[in-house]
């Protein structure tokens, strides 16, 4: 393992939480399907930790189409029932009947937007925020662009779209920068100093 500098909540993991900082976490995602995937396992994060959901994340993809919303829309009791009982994934009521509501109003913003990413970056004006955190402590549970959010998908029916939850969404998919300065990854994601830490502004 190189000894690059990293954001303190991925050191001490297994290489596969060390390779989603590396390679994933913050990283600016347009991809619909890629944008559903996040939905889902961000809802199903709730009150556990990640890196629970990151050792079950093959799961999901087997359990859930690939994460093709189209599918996951057409899901009935049936299936839902069978999806309780599979082992890959949080078995939680709740969150996997979430997973369904979810695809379904994923597909009338599709319709309404021609595509979720035009949707969801609308509320960081289609740009990655910059942060220059200097502790992981600095960094927000959420914020007014994750409030505004939040508020937005509860209207269009969506479930387990909490602000911490969407804030989580933003920085998994980059619509927030939200590496400490001295992690390697801050400066490749656009992260610009040295500077204080603290919020910082939109980039394209």
């Amino acid at each position: 393992m190189s000894e690059k500098t990293r954001c303190q909540w991925s050191t001490g993991g297994n290489e596969l939480y060390i390779d989603y900082h590396d390679h994933e976490w913050g990283v600016p995602q347009h991809d619909d399907w890629l944008l559903f995937e996040f939905l889902i396992l961000e809802g199903a994060q709730a009150g556990l930790s990640w890196s629970t959901i990151l050792n079950k994340r093959e799961g999901y993809r087997k359990a859930f189409s690939g994460f093709d919303p189209v599918k996951v829309s057409r899901y009935d009791k049936a299936k839902i029932a069978r999806l309780l009982q599979d082992p890959g994934i949080v078995r939680n009521r709740l969150k996997v009947e979430s997973a369904v509501i979810n695809a379904r109003a994923f597909l009338a913003v599709q319709e309404e937007f021609n595509s979720f990413d035009a949707y969801i970056w609308q509320f960081t004006n289609g740009r990655t925020i910059q942060n220059s955190w200097k502790a992981m402590k600095q960094v927000p549970a959420s914020t007014k662009e994750s409030d505004a959010m939040s508020k937005d998908l509860k209207s269009r029916g969506f479930k387990f779209v909490g602000n911490t939850i969407m804030y989580a969404h933003m920085q998994a998919t980059g619509m927030v920068n939200d590496h400490t300065i001295d992690c390697f990854r801050w400066k490749q994601l656009g992260g610009r100093g040295p500077r204080a830490g603290g919020r910082g502004k939109s980039t394209s």
